[in-house]
C-alpha cells in the first residue's frame, strides 16, 4: 500500500495494545523480576512483574490528573534508567504518544525534536531539564528524575516549571480499550536531510517488535538479557528490552557502555544474552573474557572471530527505525559465514534489485527494498511529512531503504554499502547533510562535504572536507567550524578531521563523489597502518 489505511483484517495484535501486553505479563510473572538496574555508582534495584506495572500504572494516572489524554505527546528525553522505561509505558497506557529524543542532541537540536512533534510536555533527567526550559520555554511543564542515570545531579537548579519524577505518581489509571492501530511512540532517525524526522509506531508495532524478536533471536522465560545499548534507539529498545518483556525474561539495564564494568555486572547478575556493535567488541576484545552464561550476542552481521573469542553465538541482524524489529536476521541455531546478516525475517518481503529494476543473482549487489504492512511490520508514517513520506516507497508501496546488499548463494544476505549518507559512529546514525548545514554556516566556507572514515574503535567518524571563499585563511576557519559545531551538535556527530581542499573529486553535473572521497581517506588510514 502507497499510504497509511488502518488495519482493514484480523491481525496478530487485535484487541491488544501495549498496556494489554505488560498486563497479561504481570499476571502470568508477577513476582519474576523483569528490570534489574545496575547503575555505575549506586546500589542495585530491581522491579519485578507486578512492581513495574504498578509504578507504569501510578504515573500514568499523574499524567490524567495533570490533563493528559490520548494522543498527546510527551518527551521523554534521558540516558538509559528505568524512568526512561517508566515514563514511555505511562504514556502508552493511557493512548498518549511519547517522544524519544537522543540524550546527546544540542539544545537547537531538542527544539527542533519538541516543535515538529508539537510535544506539550517533558519527563527528563536533572542534566537535562535547563537545557529543555531555555530551547523549549513552550513546554507546560517539565518532570525531573531524582538522579542522572543514578549519579547525583551536579546542579541543584530546577526549571521553574519542573516538577519531581515521584511527583508524578498517583493512583493507577484504569485500563483503556485496546487500540493496536492508535500511535504509541514516535522515534527520531537520522537520515539524509538536514533535520531528523519523526517515526512514528503504533501499538502494533510495538507488539510486532517483541514477538518477533523474541521468536527469532529464540529468546526463553529464563534469559537475562544484558542492555547497555540506548533505549532511545531501536536495538536498545526494539531489538533487546520489548523482546524480553515479551518472552517474560529478565533485563539487566546499565546507563551506558563501560568496558571496565560489563563483564563484572554481566556475571553478578547471570547474563545469557547482550546486543553489541562493533565499538563494543572491541573494546571487550581487549580484555581477558571469564568465564560466564552469556550464549549469544546480537551484532549487525555475523563475524566468526568475535563469536569464537567470546564463546558465544552471534546472531546478525538488519534493520531499521522503519522497520520496527530485524527485517533481515540470522538464528540462534544456525553457523553463518563472515559479514551475513541472515535471510529474510517473517513478515517482511525483501527485494534486492539492480539500478534497472532487476531481481539480482547470487553473488551480485542490488538496492534493498522490504515491503510490509504500514502499522504492523513496518512503521505508519513520518510524522507531518507528506514529501518525506511520499519519498520513502517506491511505486510498488515498497519501503526504499537506501542500503544495498549482496545475495549470497545460499540464499544468505550480506550487508554492502549505504546509498543515503548516514555515517555510523559508534552505534550513532549521524546526518552527513546535518553536518554539512552546520558546517555551511561558518565564515569562510564555500563549500562543504562530510563522509565517514572506518575507525577501529567507533566503527566509523565524520570527516569534512572544506572549500575556502576567497580571503578566508585556512587554520582560522577550521577553528571556526569546530567552535560551531560543539555548540550546534552532539558530541559525535563533530568532525574528526577537517580538510582544506582546492575542489573536491566530481562526477557527472559536479555532483561530489563522496564514493571517492571515503575510499581515498580508507586507503590513507590503511597506508599509515602499514
Amino acid at each position: 500500500m502507497t499510504s497509511y489505511e488502518a488495519l482493514p483484517f484480523v491481525h496478530p495484535f487485535s484487541g491488544q495494545d501495549a498496556g494489554e501486553l505488560l498486563r497479561a505479563r504481570a499476571a502470568a510473572r508477577g513476582p519474576h523480576p523483569l528490570l534489574i538496574w545496575a547503575p555505575f555508582d549506586a546500589p542495585v534495584r530491581t522491579w519485578s512483574y507486578a512492581e513495574f506495572a504498578h509504578d507504569v500504572a501510578c504515573v500514568a494516572g499523574g499524567l490524567l490528573k495533570r490533563g493528559i489524554r490520548p494522543k498527546d505527546r510527551i518527551l521523554v528525553h534521558f540516558e538509559n534508567c528505568p524512568e526512561t522505561l517508566i515514563a514511555r509505558f505511562a504514556c502508552m497506557w493511557i493512548g498518549a504518544i511519547a517522544v524519544l529524543s537522543n540524550a546527546a542532541l544540542a539544545g537547537p537540536e531538542l527544539r527542533d525534536v519538541v516543535e515538529a512533534a508539537g510535544v506539550r510536555a517533558a519527563i527528563t533527567q536533572p542534566k537535562f531539564a535547563g537545557l529543555l526550559a531555555e530551547h523549549c520555554p513552550h513546554l507546560e511543564w517539565i518532570a525531573i528524575s531524582e538522579t542522572d542515570a543514578g549519579e547525583a545531579p551536579t546542579s541543584a537548579s530546577r526549571p521553574a516549571k519542573a516538577e519531581s519524577f515521584t511527583a508524578l505518581m498517583d493512583a493507577p489509571a484504569p485500563a483503556q480499550t485496546p487500540d493496536p492501530t492508535a500511535d504509541a511512540l514516535m522515534l527520531f532517525t537520522t537520515g539524509t536531510t538536514s533535520r531528523a524526522k519523526g517515526v512514528v509506531w503504533t501499538h502494533a508495532n510495538v507488539l510486532w517488535g517483541g514477538k518477533l524478536g523474541a521468536l527469532q533471536n529464540g529468546l526463553r522465560a529464563d534469559d537475562v538479557y544484558h542492555i547497555f545499548l540506548p533505549l532511545f534507539h531501536v536495538v536498545g529498545f526494539s531489538w533487546s528490552f520489548l523482546p524480553t518483556l515479551y518472552a517474560g525474561a529478565t533485563v539487566v539495564l546499565q546507563p551506558r557502555f563501560s568496558g571496565s564494568r560489563f563483564w563484572a555486572t554481566a556475571l553478578e547478575h547471570g547474563a545469557t544474552v547482550s546486543s553489541q556493535v562493533k565499538f563494543t567488541t572491541n573494546v571487550l576484545a581487549q580484555q581477558p573474557t571469564p568465564a560466564h552464561r552469556l550464549r549469544q550476542f546480537i551484532t549487525a552481521s555475523h563475524t566468526p572471530k568475535v563469536a569464537r573469542h567470546f564463546g558465544v553465538r552471534e546472531i546478525g541482524g538488519w534493520g531499521m527505525t522503519e522497520m520496527v524489529a530485524e527485517g533481515i536476521v540470522g538464528d540462534p541455531w544456525s553457523d553463518f559465514p563472515s559479514r551475513s546478516i541472515g535471510r529474510p525475517s517473517l513478515g517482511y518481503r525483501i527485494f534486492i534489485e539492480d539500478d534497472d529494476g532487476r531481481a539480482v543473482g547470487p553473488g551480485e549487489t542490488g538496492h534493498l527494498f522490504v515491503g510490509g504492512i504500514r502499522g504492523l511490520s513496518i512503521f505508519r508514517e513520518y510524522d507531518n511529512n507528506a514529501q518525506a513520506n511520499a519519498a520513502a516507497f517506491d511505486r510498488h508501496g515498497r519501503f526504499i531503504t537506501g542500503d544495498r546488499v549482496v545475495l549470497l548463494e545460499n540464499g544468505l544476505i550480506e550487508f554492502g554499502d549505504r546509498t543515503k549518507d548516514v555515517i555510523k559512529v559508534g552505534g550513532e546514525g549521524v546526518s552527513g547533510g546535518e553536518v554539512e548545514v552546520a558546517i555551511g554556516a561558518v565564515e569562510g566556507v564555500r563549500e562543504v562535504a562530510v563522509v565517514g572514515r572506518s575507525d577501529e574503535i567507533m566503527g566509523e567518524v565524520v570527516v569534512a572536507f572544506v572549500i575556502l571563499t576567497a580571503g578566508a585563511e585556512a587554520e582560522a576557519t577550521r577553528t571556526r567550524i569546530l567552535a560551531h559545531c560543539r555548540a550546534c551538535l552532539a558530541k559525535f556527530k563533530v568532525p574528526r578531521e577537517i580538510h582544506i581542499v582546492e575542489d573536491f573529486p566530481r562526477i557527472g553535473f559536479g555532483k561530489v563523489a563522496k564514493v571517492k572521497m571515503r575510499e581515498q581517506l580508507n586507503a590513507a588510514r590503511t597506508g599509515e597502518r602499514a
